[in-house]
C-alpha cells in the first residue's frame, strides 16, 4: 500500500498534469448564484426522493429537452464511471464517461482523484437500480486535493483526530455536520424566541478588570497601552444588569465566555452562554419562560433533525417538577436501601436535622471522621449551615436526579427545577423574604445535565456589597472561586435597579442534550486541544 507521502507526490504530478491541459489546479472561476445553488440542493432532494426517481427517464430515454442541473461539491467514491458527489445537502451521484466528454473535459477527468472538487453539468437519469445519476455531459475541475481521504473514519479509534482536524470530519461524517447544521439552527430559534418577546440582544465587553457574574477561576491577560490587567469575562451577568438600571427592561446576550477550569465532557474552557434578563419579573416567571422556550427550540429540532433526536431517554413533555433543594436530599434518602437506590452513610439524616444549623454542622463533623480524604476535606470546608446543605445535596441527590423523577410509567426522566438554594453559596441573588437563609432561585436539570441557573435579582445596592465583602473573606479563607468588590456595580445599584430576574443558560450543553450528543467537545467545531507533539 502507497504510504501518504506517495499518494501526495502522486496527486502533485495529477495537479502539474492539470496544468499541461490548460487548467489551474485551484480554479477561482465558478460563480454559483442562486438559482444554480437552488437547483443543486433539488437534485440531492430528488435524489432521496424514490417515487420521483422512479419517474425519471433510463438513458436510453432522453429525448434531449430535460431539464439540465449543475452538481458541484467532493468526489467521495468512484465506481466504474459513476461518481459520488458529496453536497451540503447530501450525496448525488453522477454518471460520467470520458468518451462521451469534450476532449479538454475527458483530460481533467483523467487527473481526477478521490477527495477533488469537481462540476459536472448533464440532465437527470434513472439507473438500472432506480438510483438518480446526473448524466454528464460537461466536467471541470474546481480543487485539487493533495491529502487522500480519511479511510474508516467515522470508526477512527483516536477520536481527539477527528476533533483536531474538524475540517476533514466535517465532510466525511455527514452525521457530523449535521449536528452542526443543528447547532445554528437551535442558536437561530433562541435568538427568534427572545426577539418575538422583546427582548433586546445586546454586546457586553469580553475584557474584565474585575472578576464578577459567577464563582470561577478567570483567564488573565494585559492591555499594553492601558498597562492594566484584566481577565477574560467568566459572565456577562453584571454589565447587563446595569442595563436595567439604564431602562433596558428585557435584555440577552448569546456569547463567548471563558473559565479557567479543567476539560470533562460537559466542560470547556470556552463555551457559550444565553443570559437574560427581565425587569418587573420574578425567578417564577422565568421557570415559565424556560419551559416555553426549550420545548419551542426542541419542537423545531425534532422536526428538521429527527435522526439526532431518536431513542432519548427523557421527554419535555408534561410537568416539570419544582423541588426544593432540602426536598431534594430528602427524596434521595427515602429511596435508600430500595431496589433502584443503595443506602448512604447519611441514611439517618432526617428532616429535623437537616433544617437545623447546629444539629448539621455536629452531624457533618461526625461524618467527616470516617469519610474518604476528598469528602472529608469538603465537609470541614464548610463555613456555615447553607454550604453544608448545598455540599449534601451535590453528594446525595444532584448525581440521582435522573433516576428520581420520571415519567408516570418510569421509562423516561423529567426536566426538574431545584429551587430555593442557600444564601450564602448565591452572592448575587434575592433574599426569600420569608426565609432570608434562603434566595428566589432555580437550576434546571435535564438527563442528568445542569442547564440552566435563575434567580430573582439582588437589586439592594447595600446588600450586594455585604455579599462581595463575604466572597473576599472567603477568599481570605482560600476559596479560589470568588468575585471581587466591584464598587462600580453597586454605584449602579445605588441608581435604583427595578425588581428583577435573571436567567443564564449554557448553549453547549443544550445542543448536547437536543442532538444527544455524549461529549461537549462533540458540539463544538474546535474544541481546545493540547498541541501536537
Amino acid at each position: 500500500m502507497a504510504t501518504e507521502d506517495e499518494m501526495r507526490k502522486t496527486r502533485l504530478q495529477k495537479a502539474e498534469r492539470l496544468r499541461e491541459f490548460g487548467t489551474q489546479p485551484y480554479p477561482n472561476d465558478l460563480r454559483a448564484d442562486d438559482a444554480m445553488e437552488t437547483k443543486r440542493r433539488q437534485l440531492a432532494e430528488l435524489a432521496r426522493d424514490e417515487a420521483r426517481c422512479a419517474e425519471l427517464p433510463m438513458e436510453d430515454g432522453l429525448t434531449g429537452d430535460q431539464e439540465p442541473f449543475s452538481l458541484y461539491g467532493r468526489v467521495m467514491t468512484k465506481r466504474g464511471p459513476f461518481l459520488v458527489i458529496r453536497t451540503p445537502y447530501g450525496d448525488v451521484q453522477a454518471l460520467v464517461r470520458k468518451d462521451e466528454l469534450p476532449e479538454a473535459d475527458a483530460g481533467q477527468l483523467a487527473a481526477m482523484d478521490l477527495a477533488d472538487h469537481v462540476l459536472v453539468e448533464g440532465t437527470p437519469i434513472r439507473t438500472r437500480t432506480g438510483q438518480l445519476a446526473l448524466r454528464a455531459e460537461r466536467y471541470r475541475h474546481l480543487g485539487k486535493a493533495l491529502a487522500p481521504p480519511p479511510a474508516k473514519w467515522h470508526g477512527l479509534k483516536d477520536v481527539e483526530k477527528r476533533y483536531r482536524e474538524r475540517y476533514v470530519d466535517l465532510w466525511a461524517n455527514p452525521d457530523v455536520a449535521q449536528v452542526f447544521r443543528a447547532r445554528t439552527r437551535i442558536v437561530s430559534r433562541l435568538r427568534r424566541f427572545l426577539d418575538a418577546r422583546d427582548y433586546l440582544e445586546v454586546e457586553t465587553p469580553l475584557l474584565h478588570s474585575l472578576r464578577g457574574g459567577a464563582a470561577a477561576k478567570p483567564f488573565s491577560t494585559h492591555h499594553n497601552a492601558l498597562d492594566l490587567d484584566l481577565t477574560l469575562r467568566i459572565a456577562p451577568e453584571l454589565y447587563l444588569k446595569r442595563l436595567l438600571v439604564g431602562g433596558f427592561d428585557r435584555v440577552y446576550e448569546l456569547g463567548r465566555t471563558f473559565r479557567n477550569e479543567g476539560l470533562s465532557t460537559r466542560h470547556n474552557p470556552e463555551f457559550t452562554i444565553l443570559e437574560l434578563y427581565r425587569a418587573y419579573a420574578t425567578y417564577e416567571d422565568l421557570i415559565h419562560l424556560t419551559e416555553e422556550m426549550l420545548r419551542d427550540v426542541d419542537a423545531d429540532i425534532r422536526q428538521r433533525f429527527p435522526d439526532l433526536c431518536q431513542d432519548r431517554t427523557f421527554t419535555l413533555e408534561g410537568e416539570w417538577p419544582r423541588v426544593p433543594m432540602r426536598r431534594a436530599i430528602l427524596d434521595r434518602l427515602a429511596k435508600s436501601g430500595t431496589q433502584d437506590f443503595s443506602t448512604t452513610a447519611w441514611d439517618a439524616l432526617d428532616e429535623a436535622t437537616l433544617n437545623d444549623a447546629a444539629r448539621l454542622e455536629v452531624l457533618c463533623a461526625e461524618k467527616a471522621e470516617t469519610a474518604d480524604a476528598t469528602t472529608a476535606k469538603q465537609l470541614r470546608g464548610c463555613a456555615d449551615h447553607g454550604e453544608r446543605v448545598f455540599l449534601l445535596y451535590e453528594l446525595l441527590a444532584e448525581p440521582d436526579l435522573t433516576r428520581m423523577y420520571r415519567t408516570p410509567d418510569g421509562s423516561l426522566s423529567l426536566p426538574v427545577f431545584i429551587v430555593d438554594y442557600p444564601a450564602s453559596i448565591s452572592p448575587l441573588a434575592r433574599k426569600n423574604d420569608l426565609d432570608p437563609e434562603w434566595v428566589d432561585r432555580f437550576e434546571l436539570f435535564i438527563d442528568g445535565r445542569e442547564l440552566a441557573n435563575a434567580f430573582s435579582e439582588l437589586n439592594d445596592p447595600e446588600d450586594q456589597a455585604e455579599r462581595f465583602r463575604a466572597q473576599l473573606d472567603a477568599r481570605a479563607r482560600g476559596a479560589e472561586e470568588t468575585m471581587d468588590f466591584d464598587a462600580d456595580y453597586i454605584r449602579a445599584l445605588s441608581h435604583g435597579m427595578p425588581p428583577a430576574a435573571g436567567f443564564g443558560m449554557g448553549v453547549d450543553r443544550l445542543v448536547m442534550l437536543l442532538t444527544g450528543q455524549p461529549s461537549i467537545r462533540d458540539v463544538l467545531l474546535f474544541p481546545l486541544l493540547r498541541p501536537e507533539t
